[in-house]
């Protein structure tokens, strides 16, 4: 067992400065790996979901409940665009990670200099007035119905046009957004602001008192978590073609919270772990019993009670590497 444990270390500790490289290679194999294609989309979306929350979450040390407003103002904003408007895919997706921002300045701004529980209450609620106010402007966003016509047939590269209705087609478009996304992380969290995210996540009065400039750096890494987000909701919108009103629902801010938890918050890779894990159990244990959310909610127990730092931070603790 401990020559497992030095070799996996080993193996850490050179995957390291390359993670970004190594995690792109994985997921080139990835969709071959799980039992349809579908399902890795969705892993890969949902991990990138899951990667905003946690630039606020693990790496800043803010909980919040509202994440689901980003993820759902990228989702509208890009599907309004192609399906309202006309806007060709580049644009609309731009479009709906600007609407992700804009929201992540005008939330962020209310609710950053509010700490604790009191920060993720009023998250929480900003969030549920940006679900009712899309809810209720039906005429734009199809109401309770959800947004219907978000399609996006093919993509064209140059001369040629890539059908993005199928499967693998699919997987890979969304696998270049995901990557560029994760280089960006990266680079972010080897810079000196991402140092003083960690310095506020381990101590906010002395990083205060150090001159750093907290509510600032906070504020700047709310909106970078939106955009995160936002980027995701398009990516969501595009995948299945319609917008419904679920993914504004505070129960999809629920989700990012057990899937950061599960695969391990302030981890570079956890995020997509966790997303992976909890897909798999909704794919797979369903096929058996209609509870499977009995089995994911136990899951998530056992980890938050015995294993507090999710699976991929307790397997990094147990080579003996920092997260």
């Amino acid at each position: 067992m401990s020559a497992l444990r030095t070799a996996l270390g080993r193996v850490v500790a050179l995957c390291g400065p390359h993670r970004v490289a190594v995690m792109i290679v994985f997921f080139v194999v990835f969709p071959w790996l799980m039992p349809y294609k579908a399902l890795a989309i969705n892993v890969l979306i949902l991990g990138l979901f899951a990667v905003g929350f946690n630039i606020v979450f693990g790496y800043t040390g803010l909980l919040s409940f509202g994440h689901a407003a980003f993820f759902g103002m990228g989702a509208y904003g890009c599907g309004i665009a192609i399906a309202r408007y006309g806007l060709p895919w580049p644009l609309a997706l731009g479009a709906g990670v600007l609407l992700a921002g804009v929201g992540a300045v005008l939330i962020g701004g209310l609710s950053i200099r509010r700490r604790g529980i009191y920060f993720a209450m009023v998250t929480l609620a900003l969030a549920q007035l940006v679900y009712y106010f899309f809810y209720q402007a039906e005429p734009i966003t199809g109401g309770e119905n959800g947004l219907r016509g978000v399609d996006v047939r093919t993509i064209a590269l140059g001369p040629v046009a890539l059908d993005f209705l199928a499967p693998t087609v699919k997987y890979y478009f969304v696998l270049v957004f995901v990557s560029l996304a994760l280089w960006c992380l990266s680079r972010v969290l080897e810079s000196p602001f991402g140092a003083v995210l960690e310095a506020i996540r381990e101590n906010e009065t002395r990083a205060r008192a150090c001159g750093f400039d907290v509510d600032g750096t906070k504020l700047a890494a709310f909106v970078l978590s939106g955009l995160f987000c936002g980027l995701a909701g398009g990516l969501k919108a595009m995948h299945l073609s319609i917008v419904p009103t679920e993914v504004l629902h505070y129960q999809t801010s629920g989700l990012v919270v057990i899937m950061a938890l599960l695969g391990g918050m302030g981890t570079f890779f956890g995020p997509f772990v966790g997303a992976a894990v909890f897909l798999l159990i909704e794919d797979q244990v369903s096929l058996v019993t209609a509870h499977w959310q009995f089995v994911a909610g136990s899951l998530f127990m056992v980890f938050v009670l015995f294993f507090p730092s999710g699976i991929w931070g307790s397997l990094l603790q147990w080579v003996g590497r920092a997260p």
